[in-house]
């Protein structure tokens, strides 16, 4: 049995200053996904798609350390935003219009068998609503910007509008995909102005294309 590996303090991609945008490099990842829309607040399908996420990423980690000598800490929570209109995160945060796809990061050495195996195993006790709408994938982000963001969800508006309107630009660079928050901490237990979100953009060179 190796050292229990806690990806938060071994990924280079999980790290972020409050302050300070930087610009990294993502490798190709491979996620549990699960997609829905509307306010996160208020929405059911977004508490559905936390009881379906957990039970799979608990069940793989358990197997992993089980079946391959290999344990790892579940690594946070993660979600992708977008809207119609991006102006409804950074200018009016009209939180009904959202759409997102929350995750949990999987180690590379997970593969579709343990994958289809876990979703089984949670099947076989209390179904979860949405368990067959999980799905494992890559993502790939490649270049991105990112920062730390201390505080409450709805005060992330200023500091978004500040990178995507004024840093991204100014490194000569543009938006490219999903809006990619990652949360280091858990807002059932955490008081809003002591939530840490790492804030992610993915960019691209605004002379391609």
């Amino acid at each position: 049995m190796t050292d229990k590996i806690d990806f938060k303090k071994t990924h280079d991609s999980y790290r972020a200053t409050r302050g300070r945008f930087r610009i990294v490099d993502v490798p190709e990842m491979q996620y549990l996904m699960i997609d829905g829309h509307g306010d996160p607040n208020t929405s059911p399908a977004y508490t559905q798609a936390l009881e379906s996420l957990y039970p799979v990423a608990y069940k793989l980690k358990f197997a992993s350390r089980r079946e391959l000598g290999r344990d790892y800490v579940v690594p946070p929570l993660e979600g992708l935003w977008w809207a119609e209109d991006m102006d409804a995160f950074t200018v009016t945060r009209d939180k009904s219009s959202w759409l997102w796809t929350l995750m949990l990061m999987a180690p590379d050495w997970i593969d579709d068998a343990l994958f289809r195996s876990a979703l089984a195993q949670v099947a076989a006790k209390t179904r979860p609503l949405r368990l067959d709408d999980v799905r494992l994938q890559t993502l790939a982000e490649g270049r991105c910007v990112q920062t730390l963001h201390l505080g409450s969800f709805d005060d992330e508006g200023p500091l978004l509008e500040r990178m995507h309107e004024e840093f991204i630009p100014q490194q000569g660079f543009r938006v490219s995909g999903k809006h990619h928050e990652i949360y280091f901490s858990d807002f059932r237990k955490v008081a809003p102005e002591r939530l840490r979100t790492v804030l992610r953009q993915p960019v691209e060179l605004a002379t391609d294309r």
